[in-house]
């Protein structure tokens, strides 16, 4: 297509910039810089410090639309993704090393920490709305960019963007979110939902050579764990089992010693129920488990949010659908638009030293991303 240099050009700038989680400032600054160039109008919304943001770096928010639309748009369709990154920074490689930008087809393949996720989504978005642009499919005032921080961690990009929709005067009102991460250019109908515990055991510290003397919180502890993973939270039609990993786990002081206190890590991916209702759910029937396993013992923590499944619009001609089993920016997007999710890649290489991507991967993506936006101002 015409326009492969100017995505995989912007494709590169983008990985080439680290942005690990809490490090997006020269990434924004790099979105800021080459759409307002392009005539774009551009707003910086800033957010505290992550834990690993550099002293004196900022964080922020890119939103931009085209000009000349109002100075206070109130767009149709939001199309939007997420610029930072999980570690550690992979820099920019395609194919082999007498590989360019200018002699790549469309099955070169090109990585780097982002490549994928979200970067590849990022850069496929901007070539949509500016080739839909230029044709004049659709207006400035239909369509609104935004990129935010934060996704990897907590969301907090998005929920601060959400939060500030209703300052503005008058509020936007969207018919539709695009939302950019790798669904493999497949429509996804949706996404489970998250939600991260901490078990906690307590037992009674004592010589290891006398453990009838003492209560090991490790053994109470992976008992309980063990039974956990052993136990059916929940399934649906749509998003399968509820699964449950134990990120990490840890406890005691010493080999001989026995352990006093001990606790685990879970994230779990619930399938059941809704967006209000899973996480509570799963939660349930984790305590349960817990419960019954040695109920004085054991603790139960949710220190962050959590959600059930995510439900997307995926009634679209032209594209196959699937279901992902990652979370997403969506829920942290309050209103009553309708969210569709796709994007370039594959999820199963998003977070890997082999994080890459073909040429169709992303130049397909742009195809899809103006279909997307295209049928989102027909609702």
């Amino acid at each position: 297509p015409s326009y492969r240099h100017t995505l995989l050009s912007l494709h590169k700038s983008l990985v080439d910039t680290p942005s690990i989680t809490g490090t997006e400032g020269a990434t924004g600054s790099f979105l800021v810089e080459y759409l307002t160039s392009r005539n774009y109008i551009a707003q910086l919304q800033f957010l505290p410090p992550h834990a690993n943001t550099p002293p004196g770096a900022e964080r922020f928010n890119v939103v931009a639309w085209p000009s000349p639309a109002s100075r206070n748009p109130s767009p149709r369709v939001l199309v939007t993704s997420h610029i930072d990154v999980v570690p550690p920074h992979i820099p920019y490689h395609i194919n082999s090393s007498d590989s360019t930008i200018d002699t790549a087809d469309a099955y070169t393949l090109i990585g780097g920490r982002g490549s994928v996720d979200a970067k590849a989504s990022v850069a496929a978005q901007i070539v949509a709305v500016e080739s839909l642009l230029s044709s004049e499919a659709i207006a400035p005032e239909d369509v609104m960019l935004l990129f935010v921080v934060g996704e990897e961690k907590s969301g907090d990009g998005m929920l601060h963007f959400s939060s500030s929709l209703s300052k503005l005067d008058p509020p936007p009102r969207f018919a539709a979110a695009v939302f950019g991460e790798p669904t493999e250019n497949k429509l996804a109908c949706g996404h489970k939902g998250i939600s991260v515990g901490r078990v906690k055991a307590k037992g009674k510290a004592g010589h290891s050579g006398y453990p009838w003397l003492g209560k090991s919180a490790t053994e109470v502890l992976m008992r309980a764990v063990v039974k956990v993973l052993d136990t059916d939270l929940g399934s649906s039609e749509r998003y399968g089992n509820t699964t449950v990993n134990v990120g990490t786990i840890a406890g005691g002081v010493a080999a001989n010693v026995i352990p006093k206190e001990a606790e685990a890590l879970l994230a779990v991916r619930i399938a059941v129920g809704n967006e209000t209702t899973g996480s509570d759910i799963v939660r349930d029937a984790i305590q349960k488990v817990l419960d019954e396993t040695d109920g004085e013992a054991l603790s139960l923590e949710w220190p962050g949010g959590g959600y059930g499944p995510i439900e997307c619009d995926c009634d679209v001609d032209g594209f196959e659908t699937m279901v992902a089993n990652y979370g997403t920016d969506l829920p942290h997007l309050k209103g009553d638009h309708v969210s569709y999710l796709y994007g370039p890649g594959t999820i199963l290489v998003a977070h890997g030293d082999d994080e890459a991507l073909q040429v169709r991967d992303l130049e397909t993506a742009v195809e899809g991303y103006k279909t997307l936006i295209k049928h989102a101002l027909e609702l």
